[in-house]
């Protein structure tokens, strides 16, 4: 056992790779900045497009994505992903909190759905949960 368990629990933490999608730079910046302070590493991606093709050479363990997106949207996203890594839980934000949206959300196979702007305690919560495998339908 090492005198520093904290660093143990921290390297096995950041192990997890979350990919993070939003058109909004400054949004995509502070999500992954937020995620680096909870100890997750990410990548960051402005388009859905370019995650895809990300996807296509590597894996990931969360996918967390704007729904508000020009292209394909973020509700295109969850539905592409969960054929091309049905493994891979997909968390979609919006600033949009109608009932119609958290629906569609969950038809596309999101184990969360989170309001902007985030809440880091929230955030947290969901990404850990995802990866656990008991991710909340929205």
């Amino acid at each position: 056992m090492s005198r520093f368990p904290f660093f143990e629990e921290h390297s096995l933490q950041r192990s997890h790779l979350i990919a993070v999608v939003d058109d909004d730079a400054g949004m995509c910046d502070a999500i992954a900045e937020l995620l680096e302070v909870l100890d997750f590493d990410s990548d960051r991606f402005s388009s859905a497009e370019a995650f895809l093709d990300a996807l296509a050479q590597r894996s990931f363990d969360c996918l967390i994505s704007d729904i508000r997106m020009p292209g394909m949207d973020g509700l295109e996203l969850g539905r592409r992903t969960a054929i091309l890594a049905p493994d891979m839980p997909v968390i979609l934000v919006s600033s949009m909190s109608d009932e119609h949206v958290r629906s569609r959300a969950s038809r596309v196979g999101a184990v969360a759905f989170l309001r902007k702007p985030l809440d880091a305690d929230q955030l947290h919560v969901e990404v850990e949960r995802a990866l656990r495998g008991a991710g909340t339908r929205p």
